[in-house]
């Protein structure tokens, strides 16, 4: 029930991504804001998770795990349920920020609690995880549709609510887990950058991530569609993103290798992104919709790279390489809009194809550092103690 229940919360926690995708339009109307000023939500919600990633580690490993969920759990109740009373758009922007900085301790940490609560074994545990990861991004965005239709307030209490509900059980059910032994330094993520392999990954990542959040943050207002419609199409866009996560990535990694995999993934993302900013209406929705099929296979490859590639700590590892690709996923939603209103439409998609090649590109010319142990990274028990094993935040 312990697990449950944080895999549980974990579906909540990464349905809060996507959830304002299906209404930005309604909330730059509702409160007279343009799409630049709306996009803030993306970036002010990632720049503090980017931060926020040099602290996580140094807090589970001195407070527990359990303790570091609920006070996750805690912060993203209270600034959700802020945001729905936001009557400026700076003030929602200011509290997506306190709920970027919930939702960071809580996925940094909620596998490593369910890995140590579950009984199944490590690889178990991870496709629960994993599982409930594509919910949340698949589910989000329709959660948002139909609470947003009513009102774009909504699914701002909603959040809250269903976090409480997680917050409750997580309360009753979980015990605390075991801590580390050692505790994690705050410049420890920082030093882990200085390995060829994990400064590769987190460099490629960058760029890709300035890819990804193109998509999430400014398609929207080229699909201008209603909440219910664009619900749907984000969705499916995250149905495929799970599939191709959980079921597709690994199978092609252990046919031809994760750079393989890597390579061809983003440049057929780059060619999806200049369909997206130069086809018609309907082929730009379903580009987005097959985007997310390259987004699910190029965050799981990544995922493991950053875990498997250097010898420092897996939460260590993870916390160093999300601290790097975070910031292009804060500076994306900023920057889009920025060159739609000073360029034309297209560019914003067409930089951010670019991006995805420098992404290819850089893991292309240093692949001799990507080398990764297979069996490791897929199958290797993970220590409840490390908040942040195989697929932590790495996703999302």
């Amino acid at each position: 029930m312990a697990v449950w229940a944080t895999a549980g919360a974990a579906v909540v926690a990464f349905m809060g991504i996507g959830l304002v995708d299906p209404i930005l339009p309604s909330i730059a109307k509702g409160l007279d804001a343009t799409p630049g000023q709306v996009s803030l939500l993306f970036t002010s919600y990632f720049l503090i998770t980017a931060v926020a990633m040099l602290v996580t580690g140094f807090v589970s490993s001195r407070i527990g795990g359990r303790r570091t969920l609920l006070a996750g759990l805690a912060l993203v109740v209270v600034f959700a349920g802020l945001a729905g009373t936001s009557d400026t758009v700076g003030q929602l922007v200011g509290f997506r920020a306190g709920w970027g900085l919930g939702n960071a301790l809580f996925v940094s940490t909620s596998l490593a609690v369910i890995v140590g609560a579950a009984s199944g074994g490590s690889e178990s545990a991870i496709l629960l995880y994993e599982s409930a990861l594509g919910l949340g991004m698949a589910c989000g965005p329709l959660l948002g549709a139909v609470l947003g239709n009513a009102s774009w307030r909504y699914p701002f209490f909603g959040t809250a609510t269903l976090m409480a509900v997680g917050f409750a059980g997580i309360a009753a059910l979980l015990k605390e887990q075991p801590r580390p032994a050692r505790r994690t330094g705050l410049t420890e993520p920082l030093r882990a950058l200085a390995h060829g392999g994990l400064a590769t990954t987190a460099a490629s990542a960058f760029f890709y991530n300035y890819a990804f959040f193109t998509v999430l943050a400014f398609s929207p207002f080229v699909l201008d569609m209603s909440p219910y419609r664009s619900g749907g199409v984000f969705f499916a866009w995250g149905v495929l993103l799970a599939v191709f996560s959980v079921l597709v990535a690994p199978r092609l990694q252990r046919r031809l290798g994760s750079v393989r995999v890597l390579g061809g993934s983003l440049v057929l993302m780059a060619a999806d992104l200049l369909l997206l900013g130069y086809g018609s209406h309907t082929a730009a929705i379903a580009a987005v919709i097959a985007s997310g099929a390259f987004i699910g296979m190029n965050n799981t490859v990544y995922t493991e790279l950053a875990l498997g590639v250097s010898d420092a700590p897996r939460p260590v590892a993870s916390a160093g390489y999300n601290f790097v690709r975070w910031f292009a996923a804060a500076a994306a939603p900023y920057l889009a809009p920025k060159l739609a209103e000073h360029v034309d439409v297209h560019a914003p998609f067409t930089v951010a194809a670019g991006a995805a090649l420098a992404a290819a590109l850089v893991a292309a010319v240093r692949r001799r550092h990507l080398a990764v142990d297979h069996g490791a990274a897929h199958g290797a028990p993970a220590p409840a103690a490390e908040p942040l094993p195989a697929g932590a935040a790495a996703r999302g």
